[in-house]
């Protein structure tokens, strides 16, 4: 079953399908390659089987861990940072909670900045309550990271003392290597592995996304059968013609080479806001570098329509779209008819907020066209662990492709050493 579609007639006045056609060749290259485990970067290619590879028998350890969490907390702190905490949250937000799941803790993400405010206002929230802490990182170097733990640490062994804190810190981490798995081992923290040949974008569908996903009430053995039905479907097929990721990939390196270096990824529903930005870290951290890549951006319409909708409309054509559009709500809500009909709106009076949200995107799509914004849609069925799971897989998948297309590897990222290096230095680090 397959819960998403690809929509790419409003880019024909820019790309022929003979101009597709040119790089199908290249396109099943690429894909040997990758089922192969061939050529650059192909060290971190774990994650293109991982669905398939993924057992019943360790969603169950997924699961049972995750309640244990909820069990034993009122709030759990994801410390990561970048891919190690985008992922988690985006699936979170494009759930929602779950009501028939009991003891959802709060869930709040540290780690991923450095400012004092924003933990003073945590240890505010979490004062009075029982917390537990998931630790994300490969290394346990990253600096934002390590911060965030060293407060966090002494704060639950101040409160529990320190074999208890202990028995309430999770870790995923590299199997073997690094300060965290050392500290992991030293200090009995329950550990998952990170796999060695999955990088922290490409790792949601790994413990770093499934634990926080299960703890707040996602069926991660429904979210991990989409992604195994949708690698089943993009590993067998080669070609874009039959490869949806793959035509994607395909329109996204076409409309660059005519200009078009914007991205912008539109979703119209609010519970996508945290997976657009799970996205941009993925496309902007894969394909950004020697010089080259798509830009990657992201707008939350109708709301940003009466702010970057003007730009987008009319401002420098070097730009395009891709909407997502979630076909079906979790909950239903129509518009209801006033007698006087003071506001006008009777016309729209038993008509559901998906009906006027679908016009508002149709209308839009139709708009930006005219204004020589060429654009994509990407449809999903609906908010269900399902879609999700194919969803993530999908731009994997996609933006894999793009890279190679592009000549980059996918997998690495050297630009963000640099200001790290720097940092140390500034902040007088031993070897800076």
């Amino acid at each position: 079953m397959n819960s998403i579609e690809l929509d790419i007639s409003n880019t024909i006045p820019l790309i022929s399908p003979e101009e597709r056609l040119a790089l199908d060749d290249r396109v099943k290259y690429i894909h040997s390659a990758m089922e192969m485990r061939k050529g650059v970067g192909a060290d971190f290619l774990g994650w293109a089987d991982l669905p398939s590879q993924t057992s019943a028998d360790y969603l169950a350890e997924v699961d049972a861990v995750a309640k244990t969490i909820r069990n034993s907390c009122e709030v759990l702190i994801h410390l990561g940072i970048g891919g190690s905490y985008l992922g988690a949250r985006a699936g979170i937000s494009f759930l929602g909670v779950d009501g028939s799941t009991k003891n959802i803790p709060e869930i709040h993400f540290a780690g991923c900045n450095i400012s004092s405010d924003y933990y003073a206002e945590l240890f505010s929230v979490i004062e009075n309550k029982d917390c537990c802490l998931f630790l994300v990182s490969k290394s346990g170097a990253t600096l934002e990271f390590g911060i965030g733990f060293r407060l966090l640490r002494q704060w639950m062994e101040k409160k529990y003392g320190v074999k208890e804190a202990a028995r309430r810190i999770f870790v995923a981490t590299d199997p073997k290597e690094g300060v965290l798995r050392q500290l992991a081992n030293e200090k009995g923290y329950f550990s998952f592995d990170i796999p060695s040949d999955i990088g922290g974008r490409y790792s949601v569908l790994t413990p770093v996304g499934l634990i926080p996903m299960a703890v707040s009430g996602a069926d991660i053995t429904a979210l991990m059968s989409g992604a195994r039905d949708m690698e089943s479907l993009l590993r067998q097929n080669a070609s874009s013609e039959n490869n949806p990721a793959y035509l994607y990939a395909v329109n996204k390196h076409l409309l660059k080479t005519k200009g078009k270096n914007i991205e912008i990824i539109a979703g119209f529903h609010p519970c996508l806001r945290e997976f657009l930005e799970w996205q941009k870290q993925l496309a902007g951290e894969s394909e950004g570098k020697d010089g080259k890549g798509i830009f990657p951006a992201s707008v939350e319409y109708p709301a940003d329509l009466h702010s970057l909708g003007q730009w987008v409309q009319e401002g420098e054509r070097s730009l395009f779209e891709t909407f997502l559009v979630i076909e079906k709500s979790s909950h239903e809500i129509k518009i209801p008819e006033f007698p006087g009909d003071e506001d006008g709106l009777n016309f729209l009076a038993g008509k559901t907020l998906d009906f006027v949200n679908e016009m508002a995107y149709k209308g839009t799509a139709q708009a930006h066209l005219e204004g020589q914004v060429p654009n994509m849609t990407l449809r999903v069925k609906d908010r269900s662990s399902y879609s999700l799971g194919q969803l993530f897989y999908f731009f994997q998948r996609a933006v894999a492709m793009t890279s190679y297309l592009d000549k980059v590897n996918p997998f690495d990222q050297p630009g963000v050493e640099l200001y790290k290096n720097n940092m140390y230095s500034l902040l007088n680090k031993p070897g800076y």
